[in-house]
């Protein structure tokens, strides 16, 4: 089935809010933002005070939010508090990919999206912008376990541009960013020249293309989805007061993942364990860390969604 046959049969499982309905019939930006660091990746209640805080951050810089899960055999495009308290609190939610979301709406479970489960979502409901911590990549190891993000090929697949802060500093940064640059996806530094490290603003990773306000990184994602392309990645360092020394990150990182393969924890389960485990060898400073550069980018991905629907002429 043609892409925009499959699109049109995916309605039938989309329910939008009321604000993001209006807010795509009126031509207003709007952001994406993902449910599985609700579910998965911040503690209660950090993940509902940081969800309803990027919420806010989105509309303070002039943009309509949008929260996307699954529930109900549904894909829900828009929160309000309860979905967000119920995601927060609940029990095996579903992590959902791209490769999870049929099972998930079929079997009517609550399902928190990932990065490409999002990008996915948002494409489908016509949402353009989406702001996330840090994406998926290829993991350490990778080039013999082959543990590569469903995010990366998303990227390349799906139009829709995502602010993050880097890959996760879990992560094989320099294989991440060879694979981002073999799948064809542009990588813009966020008034930055350097592939951010997540909890820490430099990697030593150069990037080919910065851009240094909103309507330069809208320019170039209208110019790229003219050309018929697919995902952009915009990454903003996380911000430098709550930046942490690249050397206490890697001790800890290195230590948790000592800890994971002493336990045997892999898959899915892996990121989750990793961070938390990093939160508590550095006090909690990563946590505080992640959240604020949720805030950020979701900040960032607000701005440019405005700046896009302005130089598209939308509003």
């Amino acid at each position: 089935m043609p892409f925009s046959a499959a699109a049109a049969a995916a309605d039938r499982y989309l329910l939008l809010a009321p604000t993001v309905r209006d807010a795509l019939a009126e031509g207003r930006p709007l952001v994406a933002l993902e449910s599985t660091v609700i579910a998965h990746g911040l503690p209660y209640p950090t993940n509902i005070e940081t969800a309803l805080a990027m919420e806010e951050a989105v509309r303070e810089e002039g943009a309509v939010p949008a929260t996307i899960a699954i529930r109900a055999g549904r894909i829900m495009v828009g929160l309000d508090r309860a979905a967000l308290e119920e995601l927060a609190t609940a029990q095996d939610v579903l992590k959902v990919s791209r490769r999870d979301l049929a099972f998930a709406l079929a079997s009517r479970r609550l399902g928190a999206t990932t990065v490409s489960g999002t990008m996915l979502c948002a494409h489908l409901a016509g949402i353009r912008f989406f702001a996330t911590g840090g994406i998926g990549g290829v993991h350490r190891g990778g080039e013999s376990t082959l543990d590569i993000s469903a995010d990366l090929m998303e990227l390349s697949r799906t139009p829709v541009l995502v602010v993050c802060a880097g890959a996760k500093a879990i992560l094989d940064l320099p294989r991440t960013l060879e694979y981002l640059e073999t799948q064809g996806v542009p990588v813009l530094g966020w008034q930055t020249d350097e592939f951010p490290a997540f909890y820490t603003p430099r990697s030593g990773l150069r990037l080919q293309q910065r851009v240094d306000d909103e309507v330069q990184a809208a320019t170039i994602a209208r110019t790229h989805w003219e050309c018929g392309l697919a995902g952009l990645l915009v990454c903003s360092p996380v911000p430098a007061e709550a930046a942490l020394p690249a050397e206490q990150v890697e001790a800890a990182i290195t230590a948790a993942l000592a800890r994971a393969e002493a336990q045997g924890i892999s898959g899915a389960a892996l990121t989750p364990f990793l961070l938390g485990q990093i939160a508590e060898t550095t006090g909690g400073a990563s946590l505080r860390a992640n959240c604020a550069l949720l805030l950020n980018n979701a900040r960032v991905a607000a701005r440019i969604a405005r700046a896009y629907c302005a130089v598209s002429g939308r509003s």
